[in-house]
């Protein structure tokens, strides 16, 4: 395989701080790499060098000859001035100016005479011009751009909206469709779906199992990580170790190390203090000089076995909540609107006990509106919003970080939130959420954005209340303090209404999904979000008999019905093929996986391990699969494609 960078001996160090030190390793075309590690380990360091936005304090990053490197960083992107479209295609300048150039000099070679010597130079230069045209598919370049921009969520007529409208997340989104269409050699995406609804997600998911390149990812969504890494790093004060398989293999796996390292640990400190037991006892004796002097020299040459003290895993559990009536919140006929802009027109809804609730959609369809509706933090416009017997509720939103006190202390901030009976487990809790030792003492105003965050969602989860209202509560939380407030909630009594795209996060804890969507009313799906993502996806085939051109006019059932006739024909002739094909397609691959995640199984197994003959098969066997997956996954893309676009030729009356 060919290597597409490596990074060796880098090390990087804030004042006493070394994030790394002679930190190495290499990424292989198409391989699929996660970053892992708690907050402030170095994740968004390293792959800031390996963009190239930032020198390292020594060591190096090199890529491979001619390669590309794509980067998405967590924040701080912009762009204005250019429309939607325009501005996703720049991302392919270099494709557009080389067919300009074809088109200039086609211009001056009809004036020239065939014979001359000029004209064969510039016949020599359209052809090396269309031969690169040609391997990077001009042809396809628009109807992709366009692909892209619906699989992230945009439609049609933002197409011409200038970039300036768009908010933070979607400028984000405008920044990753660049990407995508400039089809770089090495993508690094800082937690990517931050700025993404669960569809979009799930979009890009399959985007980049179908992509050729290498891809580098820092994400706290298990679920993406699983179904896209095959290789982990992750750092932990200053050490990085690598780790095969998917995400889920390298967290069982670092929890079987840091086990055997528990161990080990214990096993020496023992020996140790047996060591020092003899020392101490014999130190004084003539005839044992000699055997203390050899003990003592053994103590010196032993490397000592270092455990961290955050490696331990707490635990938290929610306040009691007091009793409650059947009815926890219900909502009758509420509208709300901002300006021309309406979220909510008439909408009846009832929050019951038990309720485990998911409020998914895209951005800017009312989600956190919503939220402030049920807390009664806001009022609707219209309708009636009425708690049920004995409520109490507990809202986490977006903004409580921005209302805390500067001059506080951590400490001091949840203390004060606390009551009587939670005041006893304000340390554990904060030990859950990242503020370990003198981090407690920090005053507020100097915590970044998502430390604060996380303060406002420990005062918040420190309130005895039977109803919970959380929006966006993992955003800036790591995989241990997810699994911490996801065992909570589990065991949680009360009910709770959830704003997040967290799939791995939610889906042992909620029971009902609520989508919304911009200019519709709200919907719901019984079961978790996986289960609402199936029947959403069925829901949403690429073409479907509500989208298909209906005739107009007085002709009557006979022209309806041959126009109906005429619509199976064509959709049987043109379309029908194509998503046969898919079908056919999408078995091969479920198969394939299938038979993957097995080789993968019995690579793992010793008598495998310890049989070179076996060991050799079954990795020739893997990479076939690989190889084969990766471009069955291609076909897949240019296959939904090509039905996209036939439905809509269908729709227009185009075929």
């Amino acid at each position: 395989m060919k290597v597409v960078f490596a990074v060796q001996n880098l090390h990087i160090q804030y004042a006493a701080r070394v994030l790394f030190d002679d930190l190495s390793f290499t990424v292989n075309e198409g391989e699929r790499l996660a970053f892992a590690g708690q907050n402030g380990a170095g994740k968004s360091t390293l792959m800031k060098c390996i963009a190239g936005t930032m020198e390292p304090d020594s060591g190096r990053v090199l890529l491979s000859a001619g390669a590309r490197v794509g980067y998405l960083p967590q924040e701080g992107i912009h762009v204005s001035g250019r429309s939607l479209y325009e501005e996703t295609l720049s991302a392919a300048g270099g494709l557009l100016e080389a067919a300009a150039r074809v088109e200039a000099l086609s211009d001056q070679m009809s004036v020239l005479p065939a014979d001359s010597p000029e004209y064969a130079s510039l016949l020599d230069q359209i052809g090396t011009l269309e031969l690169q045209l040609h391997d990077n598919e001009l042809s396809k370049l628009r109807p992709r751009a366009e692909a892209i921009l619906r699989g992230l969520g945009f439609h049609e007529e933002d197409f011409e909206r200038d970039c300036g409208e768009f908010s933070g997340g979607w400028q984000m989104r405008i920044a990753l469709a660049k990407l995508f269409l400039g089809n770089p050699d090495v993508l690094l995406l800082d937690e990517p779906t931050n700025h993404l609804d669960i569809r979009s997600q799930r979009w890009m998911e399959q985007y980049l199992k179908g992509f050729r390149g290498a891809v580098a990812i820092i994400s706290h969504d298990i679920a993406l990580l699983d179904s896209l890494v095959t290789r982990t790093i992750a750092f932990h004060h200053g050490r990085a170790e690598e780790y095969s398989g998917n995400f889920s293999s390298f967290l069982k796996e670092s929890r079987e190390r840091r086990e055997i390292l528990r161990r080990q640990y214990k096993a020496q400190q023992r020996e140790l203090a047996k060591t020092r037991e003899f020392i101490d006892r014999f130190r004084a004796k003539a005839t044992k000089a000699s055997l203390v002097q050899s003990r003592i020299k053994q103590l010196e040459k032993i490397e000592l076995i270092e455990l961290e003290d955050d490696d331990a895993v707490m635990n938290f559990r929610f306040p009691d909540p007091p009793p409650g009536g059947h009815v926890v919140v219900r909502l009758d006929s509420v509208s709300k609107a901002y300006g021309s802009i309406e979220l909510l027109r008439d909408f009846s809804f009832v929050i019951e006990k038990g309720d485990r609730i998911a409020i998914v959609g895209v951005n800017g369809a009312g989600k956190s509106t919503f939220t402030r509706i049920l807390s009664a933090a806001e009022a609707p416009d219209s309708g009636a919003h009425t708690f049920g017997s004995h409520t109490e509720t507990a809202f986490f939103s977006q903004t409580h970080a921005d209302v805390l006190d500067p001059g506080q202390t951590v400490l001091e901030c949840v203390t004060a939130a606390a009551s009587a009976r939670t005041a006893p487990i304000v340390r554990n809790i904060l030990g859950c959420f990242l503020f370990r030792g003198d981090d407690v003492f920090k005053r507020i105003g100097v915590l970044s954005g998502g430390e604060r965050s996380r303060v406002a969602l420990v005062c918040m989860l420190l309130k005895p209340a039977n109803f919970l209202i959380m929006d966006e509560p993992t955003n800036h939380l790591d995989f241990q303090s997810q699994s911490v407030l996801q065992k909570a909630l589990l065991e949680y009594p009360g009910s709770y209404c959830i704003v997040s795209h967290n799939r791995s996060f939610l889906d042992p804890i909620v029971n009902k999904v609520l989508e919304f969507r911009p200019g519709l009313p709200p919907r719901l799906f019984y079961g978790n979000v996986s289960n609402y993502l199936e029947t959403a996806e069925r829901e949403a085939a690429p073409f479907s008999a509500s989208s298909a051109a209906r005739p107009t006019g007085g002709g009557g059932r006979r022209e309806k019905r041959r126009a109906e006739a005429e619509l199976r024909r064509r959709k049987t002739r043109f379309l029908k093929p194509l998503q046969t094909e898919l079908e056919s397609l999408e078995q091969s691959i479920a198969a394939r996986e299938a038979r993957k995640a097995a080789v993968i199984s019995e690579l793992g197994q010793p008598d495998v391990l310890s049989d070179a003959k076996r060991l050799n098969a079954l990795t020739k066997e893997f990479q076939e699969l690989d190889r084969g997956l990766e471009a069955s996954f291609t076909r897949w893309a240019e296959l939904s494609e090509e039905i996209e676009r036939t439905s809509r030729a269908i729709a227009r009356n185009e075929l």
